[in-house]
């Protein structure tokens, strides 16, 4: 497996969103949906991430040929057979090392506490280590049913040699070269065999019960709409998995204060008082002078993804810091994804009276060009404030999926164009909302408006509609 650094652009932010479109679709996880779950687990390097892409089909989890690259929990939904399930990859478990591979560690505890199978991944190339006994020795305990895979096992005599497996008392090894495929389908077909049997419905495919109903209505709206998704960004190591953490209300992401912690994307449905969300925690965005590996770069990569797909952004940024250049960059690059944006002060309770007064004037000068996104202070640490995002979400909710009837678009154009008409004699013949999330004008013209005059439309638009903070793109069609 190659770990060759990939050419990067001169910048990163500057990354093309449709240039990063074959990464796969990242669906969130309905929790209700009673999936079994199996759960991936093993010393570091040892293949669990590149398994973990070859059940799922597709690219998801970050692979390079070193220990320590996954961290957090990563948690899709598979499927073998018509048989669906939730696969999750975890870190390597390492107990007794620093304290963040003890954080990696609990993390991968936690994951075996909800699983219904767990693949033991060890490396066929080498032989049986201290870590691959003791990690048996405490999966055994657990009482879940586990399945050793004996990863890496690219020949037959690597396959024949499999043997002292048998040692760890965890039944038949399972060997698999999870890089090259080989008996990926065997080692699925004995995954499905831990499930139990489903029961067949007597009613039809489409009849489900008053529970599943409500829980389908809760999910999805009366549009078909998924659930709004909401991506923490920032720079490393200003409280983005802190926050994540307090938001979901449980430690899902590993915090640690070194910088670069979170690899992936990690993402989580809440259900809240307005409904479900689906909140994304993002790897922490650097200069591109300061990535030196392809790990940081496709943990970038996915970031950016993240952006692209979400509905509403969260820019964190260290109060105690303040507004850098790169949360400048950052914030241009989530701007032209065209979802709303709240700014989040972390680590306000370190800042003194007199320091608060820079920073939020140095917020409004350097973001000047975010509008009136709002602002909010917080202790992502102590969970001081963070209450107050729910009803900000809300609002930039409503706002970014806003559909307005064309009577009123055509009003407020109207009423707009009579108090300051444009020069030249140019005029909106026309108006029409053509989409939504971010709410999107078309204007029919009889000749070119210029910018200066399309901006007090845009604002007019603004105002009128409260639209706040959230873009509005504006489209001008000359009428032939």
């Amino acid at each position: 497996m190659s770990t060759d650094t990939p050419a990067l652009p001169d910048d990163p932010l500057d990354l093309d969103p449709d240039a990063i479109s074959d990464l796969g679709e990242i669906v969130p996880t309905d929790p209700s949906a009673d999936l079994p779950t199996v759960v991936i687990i093993g010393r570091p390097n040892v293949g669990k991430s590149t398994l973990f892409n070859r059940i799922v089909g597709s690219q998801q989890a970050i692979v390079e040929d070193r220990p320590g690259i996954t961290r957090d929990r990563k948690e899709l939904e598979a499927e073998w057979l018509d048989t669906p399930f939730l696969i999750v990859d975890t870190g390597g478990w390492m107990p007794g090392g620093d304290a963040l591979e003890e954080k990696v560690t609990r993390q991968v505890e936690e994951a075996v506490k909800e699983a219904d199978v767990v693949l033991f991944v060890i490396d066929a190339s080498v032989s049986l280590t201290d870590d691959d006994q003791l990690i048996a020795n405490w999966v055994r305990r657990t009482g879940t049913d586990v399945l050793v895979v004996a990863n890496k096992a690219d020949n037959q005599r690597r396959e024949n040699d499999i043997w002292e497996y048998m040692g760890l008392g965890l039944g038949d090894p399972m060997p698999t070269s999870a890089l090259h495929g080989r008996r990926a389908g065997d080692l699925l077909d004995r995954i499905i065999s831990f499930f139990p049997e489903r029961e067949e419905q007597a009613e039809e495919e489409d009849a489900y019960d008053e529970d599943q109903l409500a829980v389908i209505e809760s999910l999805i709206d009366l549009d078909g709409k998924p659930p709004p998704r909401v991506a923490i960004v920032g720079r490393p190591n200003v409280g983005k998995s802190t926050l994540f953490n307090h938001l979901v209300g449980t430690d899902r992401a590993v915090v640690h204060d070194l910088a670069g912690t979170t690899r992936d994307a990690i993402d989580t449905l809440v259900e809240t008082q307005d409904g479900p969300i689906v909140f994304v925690d993002t790897a922490g965005m650097r200069k591109r002078g300061k990535i030196d590996d392809s790990a940081e770069y496709y943990s970038l990569v996915r970031a950016l993804r993240a952006i692209d797909d979400s509905d509403i952004a969260l820019l964190v940024i260290d109060a105690t810091i303040g507004v850098t250049g790169q949360d400048q960059r950052l914030s241009e690059r989530v701007d032209a994804s065209g979802c709303p944006i709240i700014i989040v002060l972390n680590k306000w309770e370190l800042v003194g009276p007199e320091a608060r007064l820079e920073v939020q004037s140095e917020v409004k000068r350097k973001l000047a060009f975010l509008g009136d996104a709002p602002v909010l202070k917080i202790s992502a640490l102590s969970g001081k404030n963070v209450h107050k995002l729910h009803p900000l979400l809300q609002d930039s909710i409503r706002q970014y999926h806003k559909r307005v009837p064309t009577k009123s678009v055509n009003k407020i154009i109207g009423a707009a164009q009579q108090a300051q008409p444009a020069s030249g004699g140019a005029k909106v013949l026309y108006a029409v909302q053509g989409a939504t999330d971010p709410p999107t004008f078309t204007l029919f013209v009889n000749r070119e408006l210029d910018r200066t005059y399309l901006r007090y439309l845009e604002r007019r638009l603004r105002e009128d509609l409260d639209l706040g903070s959230t873009p509005i793109k504006m489209r001008v069609r000359k009428r032939s």
